[in-house]
């Protein structure tokens, strides 16, 4: 898998705050990155159950489940 670089701008205590974090555990070369990478994957995760949830706000627990049944069986 290829990586990209990013420039990103943070607030002054964000940064102090993780580099200590980091340095507490002993940080080690792309540690950084690393923890990035984890945070983005984590909010894109978040974020994309909660626009699943409202796209099925609609509909019932019982209609969702029959769905995933449904699918499962036919699957």
């Amino acid at each position: 898998m290829s990586s990209v670089r990013w420039s990103i701008v943070v607030q002054d205590d964000v940064d102090k705050a993780l580099r200590t974090y980091l340095a507490r555990r002993g940080t080690k070369k792309g540690d950084l990155s690393q923890f990035v990478e984890e945070a983005v994957q984590a909010r894109l995760f978040e974020l994309t159950v909660q626009d699943i949830k409202q796209n099925n706000r609609e509909y019932s627990q019982e209609e969702i489940l029959e769905a995933i049944d449904e699918a499962l069986t036919n699957g």
